[in-house]
């Protein structure tokens, strides 16, 4: 039986102190990248978290220390303080959550923990979930692989159910393999 959705209410804040209770706009310009983040983020990778920016908004604000060095979220820091799009549509400024730690071993686990607990995709759900873009909502296969920052074959494979490609199902072997 599926349970009936409701419309999420509002309610009061709870008074725990944590920082995602107290998001602000800053200017990018008055925060600054750690010395240590040992996360790095793939020029394609850049380009799909712009994307996702531009279609959702800024989703997570970019934890920062009261200094303005930032904890977690230097990637969105750099599209938001760089990017032509994004600093046309925010004014040059970023949502920020401030986080005091403790000391420097916190501040640098806690960078740690914010990048290692995002998790990882897994091959058959992401394959349903492009199968069903593409199938059902039947959004063409070129704004599947821009909005999810893919490439053509990355979209088949995942779309492809038996294992064999549509494109390399009809193909021949070439003449240099031989079956043993």
């Amino acid at each position: 039986m599926k349970k009936k959705r409701t419309v999420l209410a509002e309610h009061p804040t709870p008074q725990t102190g944590d920082p995602v209770s107290d998001v602000r706009w800053v200017k990018a310009t008055d925060l600054f990248a750690n010395g240590y983040n040992p996360n790095h983020v793939a020029p394609p990778e850049m380009e799909l978290l712009k994307i996702s920016i531009m279609e959702d908004g800024f989703t997570q604000p970019i934890v920062v220390k009261p200094s303005g060095e930032i904890v977690d979220g230097f990637h969105r820091w750099t599209l938001g303080s760089k990017d032509a799009d994004l600093l046309k549509r925010y004014g040059g400024l970023v949502p920020v959550a401030i986080l005091n730690p403790a000391d420097e071993a916190h501040q640098m686990m806690s960078t740690v923990r914010h990048n290692r607990a995002r998790g990882t995709h897994r091959v058959l759900p992401m394959g349903n979930i492009v199968r069903t873009l593409a199938d059902k909502l039947k959004l063409p296969e070129a704004e599947i692989m821009k909005r999810l920052g893919m490439e053509d074959e990355e979209v088949e494979r995942l779309r492809d159910t038996s294992g064999m490609t549509e494109r390399g199902a009809g193909a021949e072997f070439g003449k240099g393999w031989e079956p043993a």
